[in-house]
């Protein structure tokens, strides 16, 4: 497919690649339907899978659902159904708010102060879980709802009927990335929900991918009684489909609370083949976050890391007994989660963060190497000018704004 973007994008993304630009927000890019249906008919889909044994799994799937208080999501009949079948996380966290910056950290190990859902990209120097895994040869991919075309990259796709609200760029987490969408192959791995269909069928589903229904379906503009009954209607025939099932973990979360005053705490359950008979219907009181998404991974295919809020992030029970790994307890009577911090894309005068290249992560690797190629002199200069000390994960570490009092983690 061509990619298409703003006269201003470019300039700011090609002349000023670390960011030392005046925006770091660009307009919407939203293509009109003639276009959409021209680059439709060219967009390239790769169905692409490979069977990489894990240490734990052999799936990792992750289902997005949206701006819902923990109690309310706790408290829905068809959740309940839910959590019977699983194991419930009831010490689940997300980052920030609002959406974007959850969906971003979760794939890049950082969310670089993000505070809104405007069209932003991340410079292509910022790698991601696809690095991760393209390191080992494991596949992976997204499916969202009512995309319109594979790699597509408009800010939103509205129902061509209602003018609702279908599929939003800023709850699709790989998208944001340069890193990924200017790489064409990339690119065709994050389709529509016909191409799960397809690949389900074909038995070639990747062996990590996220799933991100429509703006109506996931909650946001609806209720938690429409995400939930589409949460459970999605996941029943896959429940007992035996091959989807085999060695399979699906995480089922949601992005962010509600109530922005409050904890930022969200509803999540553990499914999937993976999940031993014994432990569905309980509760696991670990502290987790949406960078466990990262850990757990990496952990489960004995990957090395990307040097941010990846590396000291606790690891998913039924990944971490088996992987020999001691989760962290984290005190979380004063955490909030709910502002950004001074950084990248808030204060145009602050540089792209480097990931810390010295960092070893919870299943014992070190940064990729590609990674610690890449940024060896920004590390260096940062760490000179006092950016972050070697024991910290990510310069983002030192930067957080006050307002959020950080939780205190002992081993």
């Amino acid at each position: 497919m061509q990619f298409q973007f703003s006269a201003l994008a470019f300039v700011a993304l090609f002349l000023f690649p670390l960011g030392h630009c005046a925006t770091r927000s660009f307009s919407s890019y939203n293509p009109d339907p003639t276009d959409v249906a021209k680059n439709a008919a060219t967009a390239n889909t790769t169905q692409l899978t490979w069977n990489v044994r894990g240490r734990a799994i052999d799936r990792f799937v992750v289902i997005w659902l949206e701006n819902t208080d923990y109690n309310k999501a706790a408290g829905h009949p068809d959740m309940k159904w839910l959590a019977k079948r699983g194991i419930t996380l009831d010490n689940y966290w997300a980052l920030t708010h609002p959406s974007q910056p959850n969906y971003v950290a979760s794939v890049g190990g950082d969310y670089f102060a993000l505070d809104h859902d405007e069209y932003v990209t991340v410079p292509k120097n910022v790698s991601t879980i696809a690095d991760l895994l393209d390191s080992k040869g494991i596949s992976w991919g997204e499916y969202l709802e009512d995309m319109p075309y594979s790699g597509y990259q408009g800010f939103e796709y509205l129902n061509q009927k209602t003018q609702a609200n279908d599929y939003v760029r800023k709850h699709n987490p790989l998208i944001s990335y340069e890193s990924v969408f200017l790489n064409e192959t990339r690119l065709s791995l994050i389709k529509n929900f016909s191409q799960f269909e397809r690949d389900l069928k074909d038995h070639k589903l990747p062996q990590y991918f996220h799933i991100t229904p429509n703006m109506t379906n996931d909650g946001h503009d609806s209720s938690i009684k429409t995400a939930a009954h589409w949460a459970r209607s999605w996941l029943t025939p896959l429940l007992k489909n035996k091959h989807f099932m085999k060695n399979t973990l699906v995480l089922l979360t949601f992005d962010e609370n509600e109530i922005y005053s409050t904890q930022n705490q969200v509803f999540t359950i553990l499914l999937g083949g993976a999940v031993p008979d014994h432990l569905k219907g309980t509760k696991d009181h670990t502290f987790y976050d949406h960078y466990s998404l990262l850990s757990s991974v990496e952990a489960n295919w004995d990957l090395d890391n990307l040097g941010r809020n990846d590396v000291n992030a606790n690891v998913f029970s039924t990944i971490a007994n088996k992987t020999n790994i001691t989760n962290r307890f984290v005190n979380t009577t004063y955490m909030v989660n709910n502002h950004t911090y001074n950084g990248y894309f808030l204060n145009s005068s602050i540089s792209l963060p480097a990931p810390n290249i010295t960092a070893i992560n919870r299943n014992g690797k070190p940064v990729l190497q590609k990674i610690k190629d890449t940024w060896k002199d920004v590390y260096s200069s940062q760490l000179s000018h006092s950016y972050f000390t070697p024991t910290t994960t990510t310069v983002s570490a030192r930067l957080t704004n006050l307002a959020t009092v950080s939780a205190s983690v002992s081993s």
